[in-house]
């Protein structure tokens, strides 16, 4: 991402948020102010970006080609075809149905990594009545975008709700917390997703320390990784290549797989103790299984729970 540019990917996950509640039936996940969150030019762009030439639809899938007979009826072809929509929706899903649980058991902070568009607390005020603290926590880039789009469209931010910009090619997570209102004695839960595939592997090691090192034992973490097969020629589902290099080519490489069977011992050296990893079967049993509209699970990608020792 550049130093001073919202990220491109961030307003991507908004518009496909957006996509899926205006046209998904089932809903998997209902943002329903994911839109408005996105200026009419961003729209527009991803509109066209994701749009495939119906030439391109039929080289690979005669059959759906022969429906698609205009933009919009393209771009469900695309929205259906790329990972982005089902992996977008089903970790948002997970996500949040894990910290209602969370709260349920006594968790008072909501800590979100690479908030991007998120509209949680907008969504949700009854969580927030509970005296739910939410700490947004983004490059200082994306975040002045959206707290201008927040400005533009006049929400109302609440009171439990705080901004953290950080940009951690200069501070960590544990400076940049220490200087907002973030309690470190209180029972918190870290979402952060989208994020892991972009890093190293050592800088995702030190983050995931530094939630142990930040929260209390019993502190809940959500992630999402890509096992290490989506960087092996041969092994990587196609689909997921062609997310990779678009990626690449919007200047967001995704560079870092990780081992599944390696993940608990490795969590363990970091003060932490995995709970749950949802495999791509078992995602696709849990958030796809009898749809018939062609969306289905996003191989390699993986959605961990842990716990802080």
């Amino acid at each position: 991402m550049k130093e001073q540019q919202v990220s491109r990917t961030a307003l991507l996950m908004a518009y496909v948020r957006g996509y899926h509640t205006m046209h998904g039936v089932p809903k998997i996940f209902n943002d329903y102010l994911a839109y408005s969150l996105l200026k009419e030019e961003d729209r527009a762009f991803f509109d066209q970006q994701l749009s495939p030439p119906v030439q391109f639809i039929e080289s690979i899938d005669p059959a759906s080609a022969a429906t698609c007979h205009d933009q919009a009826s393209c771009l469900a072809w695309a929205m259906r075809s790329l990972p982005s929509t089902s992996h977008t929706i089903s970790r948002s899903r997970y996500t949040e149905d894990a910290l209602k649980e969370a709260v349920r058991h006594g968790v008072q902070q909501y800590v979100i990594l690479g908030a991007g568009m998120d509209t949680f607390a907008f969504r949700c005020p009854e969580m927030l009545e509970q005296q739910l603290q939410v700490f947004e926590v983004d490059h200082p880039a994306t975040q002045a975008f959206k707290r201008c789009r927040l400005a533009e469209l006049s929400w109302e931010l609440p009171v439990q709700l705080h901004f953290v910009p950080v940009d951690f090619t200069k501070e960590n997570l544990s400076a940049a917390l220490t200087r907002s209102s973030y309690d470190p004695k209180a029972l918190s839960f870290f979402s952060w997703l989208g994020v892991t595939y972009y890093l190293s592997r050592e800088a995702v090691f030190a983050t995931l320390r530094a939630f142990a090192d930040v929260a209390p034992a019993g502190s809940t973490v959500i992630f999402d990784y890509i096992d290490s097969d989506a960087f092996v020629p041969g092994r990587v589902a196609e689909r997921l290549q062609v997310a990779i290099e678009k990626a690449r080519q919007w200047g967001e490489p995704m560079t870092t797989g990780f081992d599944p069977s390696m993940l608990t011992s490795d969590l363990v050296n970091l003060g932490l103790r995995l709970h749950e990893d949802l495999s791509p079967s078992d995602i696709q049993g849990r958030y796809f299984q009898g749809r018939t509209d062609g969306y289905y699970a996003c191989e390699h990608v993986h959605f961990a729970r842990a716990v802080v020792a």
